[in-house]
């Protein structure tokens, strides 16, 4: 018995000793390739990616964490791939007929491999043409949210709700970015008939200046919030276009902020904000 496992040993030890260690190595180097391509992707990146004029240091730095993530994406996936095939091929497994099938499994599918092409170049472009990077807020056809991850195929989208949206490339047809260069609150505010809207203009306007001045609001303003015009006259109120610009992603913040102050600067100055209001007359009396 003692002889037989001496023999068993004497001749699978070599061999594994052999390709094990080939094995070891391949899983290594694939592992030490990965670091340094992602480290020259990183530099690569950052150099190549120039911000124009209209771009902030902050989508910059969007852009190419962007660009980082795709790109690291794709040599992840094509390492472990070239290093899964040179292992298999070390464990005695002929390579040769897994590539074949793969290859007739591709021309089975080739009908379906269409749309998969069609999302990977329509992620092409919509990554080089920097349409949107993760972080901005989107909305790709009708489905909006925050970009939580762009791959070759697809983007990902959670809404306010937490919902995630998987969308395809190839599906997309309008983007709407919501976060790109600069924002803007952009408010309908109905005042009663009868007020003064030279007062009404100098309340607003002084409510913009004083939220713009603030030390908590100021950094993200890129403009006061301001009188534009007299949008409308609705049934029940005059209403008033107010404009102002903001950092991106502030809109929201600084508009329910602006709603809150003219609120109390309203009430402050005996100006009404209606609500719907019928009138009914008494044709008997």
């Amino acid at each position: 018995m003692d002889k037989e496992l001496s023999e068993i040993s004497d001749i699978l030890l070599p061999g594994l000793l052999t390709h094990g260690l080939k094995i070891i190595l391949i899983a290594a180097g694939s592992w030490i390739f990965y670091g340094i391509a992602k480290r020259i992707i990183i530099n690569a990146v950052r150099v190549t990616v120039v911000r124009d004029k209209k771009m902030s240091e902050a989508e910059e730095l969007k852009r190419e964490d962007t660009l980082i993530r795709i790109f690291n994406g794709a040599v992840k996936i094509a390492v472990l791939t070239i290093s899964l095939l040179m292992i298999l091929r070390e464990t005695g497994i002929d390579i040769g007929p897994i590539l074949a099938g793969a290859g007739i499994v591709g021309l089975a599918l080739g009908f379906g491999g269409q749309y998969l092409i069609r999302d990977i170049i329509s992620g092409l472009f919509i990554i080089l043409e920097n349409q949107y990077r993760i972080g901005d807020v989107v909305e790709l056809n009708s489905t909006g949210g925050l970009v939580e991850d762009i791959s070759l195929r697809m983007t990902t989208l959670r809404n306010l709700d937490g919902t995630v949206h998987h969308i395809p490339h190839g599906e997309i047809k309008i983007v709407s970015n919501l976060s790109k260069d600069f924002a803007r609150m952009n408010l309908d505010l109905g005042v009663s008939y009868s007020s003064d809207l030279e007062h009404v203009i100098k309340v607003i306007n002084r409510t913009g200046e004083e939220l713009a001045a603030d030390p908590q609001f100021r950094d993200s303003i890129v403009s006061p919030p301001r009188f534009l015009r007299v949008n409308d006259f609705a049934d029940s109120a005059i209403v008033v276009k107010i404009l102002g610009d903001t950092l991106p992603l502030k809109q929201w913040e600084i508009t329910g902020e602006f709603r809150k102050r003219i609120k109390i600067a309203f009430d402050r100055e005996g100006i009404e904000i209606p609500f719907p209001q019928r009138v009914i007359h008494n044709m008997e009396s």
